[in-house]
């Protein structure tokens, strides 16, 4: 009988001491954590459960590190995923750990801008200082084959628009998702074309978007200069576009377009060859790619830059001739303006 008491006592001992452990360890992984302010929190790539415990631990937020294992052996689907986090006042440790098997790591926004190359687009990547940078020293043909398309050169097939990422993503991650928004858009303009243009492709198509982009910021001018490239294509004349020049030139470009510049055959000098150039300049969105498919109507067949943004439009050589004259006396072919002369 004595033994038999001796047994209980230490039965109950036994069940207080697993009652006081587990409300110990109850309140430690329920509690809010030490968090004063909104935070970030990385999980780096090897982060096992384990290591995670001794993390939080480390900092304080955890009394022994052997609880975030209870805390997986309790719900062995929460697995801490790569990333970094936002973590918020009140959280506590079952919070967080969901939050990191959630994948919901911070966004981060970069926008691609209209009217600029995909050399810039990577150049704004690289500024950011988070993306995973994998596309550069590729030439314009190696970076075309890891988008997948045909082409020689991704310039033109990425979408101008704004985009978020993950930090630690790479530059061709974003590349796809501006490759895929592209033919979307490009898709869907192409099937509300206007009819007898002489636009042969969708491809065709970007490439006059292009130029139409280059050539002004004003929104509304897109129509009228698509116009105006649409026909002198149809009159067989050239497009003779400084935008195609200064792309033709490349790192000649210091600023300025000289007669010679004008007079070097490239295969992107619009004063030296008939038609479009053979591939875009520079990446458009939405309004460029419409605007070129579906051109506004106007009888002018040049047009000149004003000098703040916008231009004068001329049906005759005269009448553009005189606009020359008035508005770019001082001033020689300033921030990528065309003056079509022929």
């Amino acid at each position: 009988m004595k033994y038999v008491k001796w047994i209980v006592l230490i039965l109950v001992l036994v069940a207080t001491l697993s009652a006081l452990a587990a409300t110990w360890a109850y309140k430690s992984l329920t509690e809010p954590l030490p968090i004063k302010e909104s935070m970030t929190f990385d999980i780096e790539r090897g982060t096992s459960i384990i290591k995670l415990g001794y993390k939080l631990a480390d900092q304080g937020w955890l009394p022994h590190p052997l609880l975030a294992r209870l805390a997986h052996e309790l719900d062995p689907s929460l697995t801490p995923k790569v990333g970094k986090y936002q973590l918020e006042p009140g959280m506590s440790f079952m919070d967080v750990l969901a939050k990191f098997d959630s994948g919901e790591t911070i966004y981060y926004p970069i926008t691609l801008l209209e009217g600029h190359t995909y050399r810039d687009y990577l150049d704004a990547m690289k500024a950011k200082g988070n993306i995973e940078m994998t596309l550069d020293g590729l030439s314009a043909k190696e970076i075309a084959e890891k988008l997948g398309v045909e082409h020689d050169s991704p310039e033109g097939l990425l979408f101008a628009n704004t985009y978020r990422y993950h930090d630690g993503d790479t530059d061709l991650d974003i590349f796809l998702q501006a490759h895929a928004l592209l033919n979307a858009a490009l898709d869907e303009a192409w099937e509300n074309k206007a009819k007898d243009l002489p636009i042969k492709s969708p491809y065709e198509a970007l490439i006059m978007a292009s130029i139409i982009e280059k050539e002004t910021g004003v929104a509304a001018e897109r129509p009228l200069i698509a116009r105006v490239f649409i026909s002198r294509l149809e009159k067989g004349m050239r497009l003779q576009t400084d935008p195609t020049v200064i792309y033709g030139m490349g790192e000649r470009y210091n600023g300025n377009i000289t007669r010679a510049d004008l007079r070097r055959p490239t295969p992107y000098n619009t004063y030296q060859i008939n038609g479009l150039p053979p591939t875009p300049i520079a990446n458009v969105g939405k309004e460029a790619i419409v605007a070129a498919l579906n051109p506004g109507e106007t009888k002018a067949l040049y047009f000149v830059a004003k000098g703040d943004g916008s231009h004068v439009f001329s049906n005759t050589l005269r009448e553009h001739n005189n606009a020359v004259a008035r508005y770019q006396r001082f001033q020689r072919r300033k921030d990528y303006t065309s003056t079509p002369t022929q």
